[in-house]
């Protein structure tokens, strides 16, 4: 079958935010076969305008969109149209052909066999002339490699519309050209194909099928781009030298009385400026593009009305394709592997030179306390920080293969959350060995056993603080607020220390807010608890904390015990992983983002 025709309509669109209106009542289409480009000066609505179509924002949107003449329903919508952002961003550590086979085997359902998923990879690879690079790290891929990569990603399920944010910024003349000849390809297969662009070379300009030209939230011109200067010079009485380039005159003559007067020649949008030859031109590439096609005749496309609201795969497909990737990406960075062994390793035998010898000296209480909040601190640090600084960057490729309909965020999170765990326990209890024989801690299994469970459950539950921050903000913010997040749960960890019964017993209940104080008074009540210490210094007539209970007791923890202290750490373990998730959810959910912003600005404003 071959792609079906998706023609997009709006008429009068607008949107506000706040009390600002971006895009003021245009109107416009975009047909299929055809390659449209919406440009505009800085500031001029194309990215709002392109989000708005693409279903991004909806909140402050008025107006009417139709798909094939019907009113746009978003959840099918959603399913038959990719958007590709404007960076470039793809998974590390992955070949083009690996990353080509997991797309294929996300984007398509397990009605489609392996071979069949092996040919539409390579019929786009063939296509995309990314045959000769496909065994290449998409690290080491040049500029225009990347933009290809990035279209061919989203083409083996066959979309009939393509979005693309600014496909040419970054690249020199030759990718650009590569890239636009690659959308013109693809607008002659049958695809509704859309992109912005900023102030395209004259040959470039006079590729589009379609220019849509937006200033202050207004259309000023919609047609061919051959219409474009009979178009001003009709509107305005300008007159384009024969030298400029059509698409930097239009930008050059902006001025608001020229504006006004565009925008009441096409009415806003509701005008399309096609000359006889132009339409001529446009039936003709739209007769060709099966000619032209090779990716429609390995892949089935359903009808516009029978597109599945539905996943191509299920949750635990989803999940397991998902978990491979991600253990076969940190397997490949060696260097974070070694640089996490190195850490652990080194950190281990310097914590134990410090505090070595203090695990069974009643004389030196104190230090091995001090050691067990060392130790605690540095799993709680290590990994939180981890996420805070390397999570934002992973959003933002996620939300790209999340917002096209790869898979579910409930899938990427558990395979994200579980895909960490071959690390941190492994390193875990290397580092645990270390210091708690250097330390000279009993060695007595269960007490050596309770230590390292609530050392693992520390180091899980700052890596779920970790993750609410990454999720939550961009590196930057990430790197301040992960450190001020942690001091004060250090604070009240580490509080009553020295201070015995006369800690205040409201003091005791705020101290519950620490899950670092569950981890600690586990640890301790696991070391000292029925137990009787030595005195190393055989000189003193009295070795007051030989009795290990009087040590429990002058660090205000009297009364605890060690098994109980699970259910304060797991309860917050799983309260950080579950916000940690709704943040992702809201974080790629631009309705909730826009919504805060309005009110944020409205409070603002009203002070």
């Amino acid at each position: 079958m071959t792609i079906p025709a998706v023609d997009l309509e709006f008429t009068d669109l607008s949107y506000t935010a706040g009390r600002r209106r971006i895009i003021k009542g245009i109107s416009g289409s975009f047909k299929s076969g055809h390659l449209t480009a919406i440009m505009g000066p800085s500031g001029a609505g194309k990215s709002t305008l392109m989000n708005i179509l693409a279903g991004y924002r909806t909140a402050g949107v008025s107006g009417v969109i139709n798909v094939n003449g019907e009113p746009r329903r978003l959840a099918v919508f959603n399913k038959s149209k990719v958007y590709i952002m404007q960076e470039d961003l793809l998974q590390p550590y992955l070949t083009v052909r690996e990353a080509m086979q997991l797309s294929s085997r996300l984007k398509l359902g397990p009605e489609h066999t392996e071979q069949y998923k092996e040919g539409v990879v390579d019929e786009i690879l063939e296509t995309l002339g990314l045959t000769k690079c496909q065994h290449t790290f998409t690290d080491n891929l040049s500029g225009g490699q990347r933009k290809r990569v990035s279209v061919a990603l989203e083409l083996v399920d066959n979309p009939p519309i393509l979005f693309l944010d600014e496909p040419t910024t970054g690249l020199d003349v030759v990718s650009i050209n590569n890239s636009v000849q690659l959308l013109r390809l693809l607008a002659n297969q049958g695809r509704t194909v859309v992109c912005t662009i900023h102030q395209p070379s004259a040959s470039l300009f006079s590729v589009f099928d379609r220019v849509y030209m937006i200033a202050k939230g207004k259309c000023i011109y919609q047609g061919v781009p051959s219409q474009l200067v009979p178009f001003i010079s009709n509107a305005t009485g300008l007159e384009c030298p024969q030298t400029y380039n059509a698409a930097d005159y239009v930008f050059e003559i902006l001025q608001s009385n020229v504006i006004e007067l565009l925008c009441d020649s096409i009415q806003n949008g509701k005008i399309i400026r096609n000359g006889e030859a132009a339409v001529r031109t446009l039936e003709y590439r739209k007769n060709q593009y099966e000619d032209s096609s090779k990716i429609t005749k390995t892949v089935d496309i359903l009808p516009m009305a029978a597109f599945s609201m539905n996943y191509p795969n299920s949750f635990w497909r989803q999940f397991t394709l998902l978990f491979a990737r991600m253990m076969l990406q940190k397997r490949r960075h060696v260097l974070g592997i070694w640089l996490q062994i190195i850490h652990h390793v080194l950190s281990g035998f310097l914590v134990g030179i410090i505090f070595q010898k203090v695990g069974n000296d009643a004389s030196r209480p104190f230090d091995n306390f001090k050691f067990c909040l060392c130790v605690s601190v540095f799993f709680m640090y290590t990994h939180c920080m981890i996420p805070v600084l390397t999570y934002p960057f992973e959003i933002k490729v996620m939300k790209r293969e999340y917002f096209n309909r790869w898979y579910s965020l409930k899938s990427f999170y558990l395979a994200k959350t579980l895909s960490t765990l071959p690390f941190i326990v492994p390193l875990g209890v290397v580092f645990i060995v270390i210091v708690y024989v250097m330390s000279d801690q009993p060695l007595e299994l269960r007490r050596f056993a309770w230590f390292a469970t609530y050392c693992l459950l520390i180091a899980l539950t700052s890596e779920g603080l970790g993750v609410l921050i990454g999720f939550t903000f961009n590196c930057t913010n990430g790197t301040v607020v992960g450190p001020s997040s942690m001091a004060p749960i250090l604070m009240l960890a580490m509080h009553g220390m020295g201070y015995g019964e006369a800690i205040h017993p409201a003091m005791l209940q705020l101290l519950k807010a620490s899950y670092l104080r569950f981890g600690i008074v586990g640890i301790i009540t696991a070391l000292y608890l029925d137990r009787t210490m030595e005195c190393s210094d055989k000189e003193e007539p009295i070795c007051f904390y030989k009795d290990a209970r009087l040590i429990v007791r002058d660090l205000a923890m009297e009364g605890e015990e060690t098994a109980p202290q699970l259910i304060g750490i797991i309860f917050y373990l799983i309260l950080l992983r579950l916000l940690a998730f709704f943040s992702l959810r809201y974080r790629c959910t631009t309705e909730f983002n826009n919504t805060i912003l309005v009110y944020l600005t409205k409070i603002i404003k009203r002070r």
